[in-house]
């Protein structure tokens, strides 16, 4: 029993030593990758806050004193997470927003869908009421999960290369 479990730590400590290796840059990869996408969201939103509320305002679930608010912060909370991923900076606190904002996101879309609204996601810009002919909702969805498995993976796995966080603690 103390044989196998010594076999054991030896091929964990050989694991860890090979598995970093490419996870690390896989993690970069989704790191950057996630920060392109709130860097595009963001920028597409900053632009016009008041286009940006209207999206907001279209999947009629908050209350009108919360529209503006949410629709003009939006777009700096996006570009915050940008800059923290593209720097590597706070990478699992990142994600862990990440992943609530897209739970959000994803939750918003469903529900439009389920109470049969007709609007534009207006997740990269726009948004708002569309003819129903317009709506992609399933594709939506499918693409907010794909970046929420990438905010998952950096969960799990917030070591990453290249980062300020990598840095700080070597």
């Amino acid at each position: 029993m103390a044989g196998s479990a010594a076999q054991r730590s030896g091929t964990a400590s050989t694991v860890r030593r090979v598995w970093p290796a490419w996870t690390e840059w896989l993690g970069t990869a989704a790191r950057l990758g996630l920060a392109v996408v709130w860097g595009w969201a963001g920028l597409a939103k900053i632009a016009d806050p008041a286009e940006a509320a209207q999206a907001v305002r279209a999947y009629e679930i908050l209350p009108e004193a919360l529209v503006k608010p949410v629709g003009y912060a939006l777009p700096f909370l996006e570009l915050a997470l940008a800059l923290l991923l593209v720097i590597g900076f706070g990478v699992r606190l990142v994600a862990g927003v990440s992943a609530l904002l897209l739970l959000a996101f994803i939750a918003g879309i469903a529900s439009a869908w389920a109470r049969g609204i007709s609007i534009d996601c207006g997740c990269f810009g726009g948004g708002g009421a569309v003819d129903a002919s317009q709506t992609e909702y399933l594709q939506e969805i499918l693409r907010d999960t794909g970046f929420l498995l990438l905010a998952g993976w950096l969960l799990r796995r917030p070591r990453t290369r290249l980062s300020v966080d990598g840095w700080l603690a070597s």
